[in-house]
């Protein structure tokens, strides 16, 4: 089962793959895989804070529309 890999099994793996694609395109591979895991992180927490600085703006919006004096005609 793949859930039941150790890193015994994992280290096995990444050797078969070094021999089969050569060292040098495995650590690429490693490279953008970690390149594209930080750009992921990145966008994710600017995602949450674009969302959090739309409910703030929201918030601000309400109470100022609250406060303005209405003219009843």
């Amino acid at each position: 089962m793949l859930g039941s890999l150790g890193w015994q099994e994992l280290l096995i793996v990444l050797v078969i793959l070094a021999l089969v694609l050569g060292a040098s395109r495995v650590a690429d591979l490693g490279g953008a895989l970690g390149k594209g895991i930080r750009e992921f992180r990145r966008e994710a927490s600017t995602d949450e804070k674009d969302e959090e600085k739309g409910k703030e703006k929201e918030q601000t919006v309400a109470r100022s529309s609250d406060e303005a004096p209405r003219k009843d005609g």
